[in-house]
Formats: C-alpha cells, sequence, structure tokens
C-alpha cells in the first residue's frame, strides 16, 4: 500500500539524502566518468523514492548500495562492451624507444598511464570495479564487498588477480621489474 506523498517524503529526506554523497563517491569509483556517476546516482534515488515505502529504516546505506549496484548492472547489460583494437600494438610502441628512464620518469610518464590504462582495460568487468573500487576510490575490501554484495574474500582475491595482471603487462612493457618465481 502506497504511503502518502508526505510521508514518502520525510522518509526520503531522512534516510536517503543523507547518503547522497556516499552514492556519488561510490558511482565514480564504479563508472569512473562524472556523468555516467551522476545518472547512475540519480537513478539510485529515483529508484529509492519509488521504493521507499516498502523500506524498513534500517541500514540505509546498504539499501542504497544494493539499489546502486542493481542499477549499474542493469546499465552494464544495455551497453554494448568497449573492446580495445589491439592492446598488443600498444604495448610494442611503448617498448620500442629502447631509452632508460629513472623510476620517476616511468612511473610519471605518459607511457606507464597508458600501460596501465590499456591493462586495466583488458581486465574482466569484475575484476575491473574492485581494482577502481579499491586502490582508485579507496574504499576498504569490507566496503567493496559491501557495494558488489559479494564476501570480502572474493574482494581480496579479485583484485589480487587484476593487480597481477596489472603487473604482468608493466613488465611487459618495460615499466616494472619482472618478477621470479622463488
Amino acid at each position: 500500500m502506497a504511503q502518502p506523498a508526505e510521508v514518502r517524503d520525510k522518509a526520503f529526506a531522512e534516510f536517503v539524502l543523507p547518503e547522497v554523497e556516499v552514492l556519488l563517491r561510490v558511482a565514480m569509483t564504479l563508472t569512473a566518468q562524472p556523468a555516467d556517476a551522476e545518472d547512475l546516482v540519480q537513478d539510485t534515488l529515483l529508484r529509492a523514492y519509488r521504493a521507499i515505502d516498502r523500506f524498513d529504516g534500517e541500514h540505509p546505506r546498504a539499501w542504497l548500495l544494493t539499489i546502486m549496484r542493481r542499477a549499474e548492472i542493469n546499465r552494464h547489460r544495455r551497453r554494448r562492451p568497449h573492446l580495445l583494437d589491439d592492446p598488443d600494438i600498444d604495448l610494442d610502441r611503448l617498448t620500442s624507444d629502447g631509452t632508460v628512464a629513472s623510476p620517476e620518469e616511468v612511473v610519471v610518464g605518459e607511457d606507464f598511464d597508458e600501460v596501465v590504462s590499456v591493462a586495466l582495460a583488458g581486465l574482466p568487468d569484475k575484476h575491473q570495479q574492485v581494482v577502481r573500487l579499491v586502490d582508485i576510490g579507496g574504499l576498504s575490501y569490507a566496503e567493496a564487498a559491501e557495494v558488489l554484495d559479494v564476501p570480502q574474500g572474493t574482494v581480496m582475491s579479485r583484485l589480487h588477480r587484476a593487480r597481477k595482471r596489472i603487473r604482468t603487462q608493466l613488465a611487459a612493457a618495460g615499466l616494472a621489474p619482472k618478477r621470479s618465481r622463488v
């Protein structure tokens, strides 16, 4: 049974509006584009408003993050995945110079950023999300697990695999030391 508009508005103001800043921060880590993040937050707020009369008042942040996660999943399903033309060509171009740079030049150089971007884009979506939430967005493992609705161990495992793949690509481009198995 739907509640009167003023009751819904009051509940929305009490439970949802204080969480908008957190929603925007999490949306930025999920989408990595400010316009997409704002669209995702707007979609989340709209869905929350429509469902506020079914909300029990317990854990509004978790409720809103669940709505956001589902909204992002639905948005992602509607989009075609962006495929790289040929990441191997980009990596070959980066390593063709042959000059040796200092560690500082490597880390702040455009080549490093480009290889990391290509490596990140080449990761499966579930690994990209974890890197964006934890490494870029600064969320804890527990917070990322809540956003993604997976166990904390899954977040840690995905992050380990993602970092390993990025390190491997950096090493192949000559921008990180190759790790030897001992």
